[in-house]
């Protein structure tokens, strides 16, 4: 029998996800109340503009003291899309040590300091649940928490900000430069006015370090996680990768040592085989890839963003923590157990793309071979064609086998002190195989 007495939902913000939240909460009350076996009743919403008008919403609800509402000791459950580290992270704590449960979509508070709030919910039997961090709609904390966690995951390997993935797909199919494809994405409303988050990979290294923590049930923030953004990435080099066979993504990676130690997390550009999963993501489309030794290759596909996706994933959630709070059970918690440590950048087994401007002449190949070999660094193929327009100079384009991080990019170094390099072009990784 259904419970009579609704279940109350303290919204904080009405923005984009937080108005998508209020109308769906509304519109579907009746199916929302059949599932979770009792009504959901949103009792209020912290907004900064109060005088703004918000269709479908109560303006009596409607209150500038966020600090106010998640204190309410009649409050059930507390959806926090308002984003930032301050005043969520406070908001937060004071909803748990209020006695809610609380759902977030706050990716930048979790990779910043997620330890704290598992700690609160779990001081104060509460529930924290964050699937609309990571990938909007695509189910993907769940399944890495729970349908997971009686395998071994290896590796997480993904797209996970869609504004990125549509800017490269744009300079792939259609030439464009880096400026050409931001514009459109920015025109199409996939860029915000400052995307400086999105291309400078701030957003998925945030994302990449929550999905390392769950991955491998240790504590990474997003200090741990080495960031490179596709500022640099040029219409030379997604040629480049064409010529290889391959596509460049802004990928974030996750993975568990060989020997089981230590556990690395990064974000950065890379050439993937067209072959592989994630290469078949276009537009602004999020996808990951998790490698675990029983499920084998796992992939979740889908909306990454955008009002309505996020919401869905905040009503999963919602649903979700409701049940709990009806039948006085509890969530996962933090599993951060194994307590890793995060190696640096330089420990990172990866491959390299590197193009060199050179002077043609007999004997460069040979120097660029040696200073290869000096660093231990084994060169799979080279490639080397005259500069248009050039009677002294040539490109030479060379692809390493896996090596040290630390070891490419000491070679990089080197070879930009030979006489006969001239510069080095541009320096991508090659990863996916």
């Amino acid at each position: 029998m259904m419970r009579t007495r609704p279940l109350k939902v303290a919204l904080l913000g009405c923005g984009v996800v937080g108005s998508e939240v209020a109308r769906i909460m509304t519109t579907h009350a009746d199916d929302l109340a059949q599932r979770i076996g009792a009504p959901v009743e949103l009792a209020g919403v912290a907004v900064r503009r109060p005088d703004r008008v918000r269709e479908g919403i109560d303006p009596a609800l409607v209150t500038t003291d966020a600090a106010a509402l998640a204190a309410r000791e009649d409050i059930d459950v507390v959806v926090e899309v308002i984003g930032g580290i301050e005043p969520a992270r406070a908001l937060i704590t004071s909803a748990f040590e209020n006695g809610a449960s609380v759902v977030t979509a706050n990716k930048a508070l979790l990779a910043e300091d997620g330890s704290t709030l598992h700690e609160a919910a779990e001081k104060h039997g509460g529930d924290l649940f964050y699937e609309a961090a990571v990938a909007a709609a695509i189910p993907l904390v769940r399944p890495l928490r729970e349908s997971l966690a009686g395998d071994k995951v290896n590796r997480v390997l993904g797209i996970v900000n869609g504004t990125t993935n549509f800017i490269l797909d744009r300079m792939d199919s259609s030439g464009a430069g880096y400026s050409e494809a931001l514009d459109e994405a920015t025109a199409l409303g996939y860029a915000e006015a400052d995307p400086t988050a999105d291309v400078e990979g701030f957003d998925a290294a945030a994302k990449a370090a929550i999905l390392a923590g769950i991955a491998f049930h240790t504590r990474v923030r997003l200090d741990d996680v080495y960031r490179e953004g596709l500022t640099d990435v040029t219409a030379s080099d997604i040629a480049s990768a064409k010529r290889m066979g391959c596509t460049v993504k802004l990928l974030a990676i996750c993975e568990r040592a060989a020997d089981g130690r230590s556990v690395t997390a990064r974000v950065h550009p890379a050439m993937i085989p067209l072959s592989h999963p994630l290469a078949s993501v276009r537009e602004a489309y999020n996808a990951v890839f998790v490698e675990s030794e029983a499920a084998g290759q796992l992939m979740f596909y889908g909306p990454g963003a955008g009002g309505s996706p996020t919401a869905s994933a905040v009503l999963g959630d919602l649903v979700a923590a409701c049940r709990n709070k009806l039948n006085g059970a509890k969530g996962p918690g933090e599993s951060a157990y194994t307590q890793l440590p995060v190696s640096p950048m330089g420990e990172v087994v990866t491959r390299y793309h590197i193009s060199l401007d050179v002077a043609d002449k007999p004997g460069v190949l040979a120097q660029v071979a040696t200073v290869f070999a000096e660093h231990g660094v084994s060169i799979d193929t080279v490639r080397q064609k005259g500069k248009e327009g050039a009677h002294d100079g040539a490109w030479l384009v060379v692809v390493t086998h896996r090596a040290a991080d630390a070891a490419l990019s000491a070679t990089v170094e080197a070879l930009r002190k030979l006489d006969t390099v001239r510069g080095v072009a541009s320096i991508m990784r090659v990863e996916g195989e």
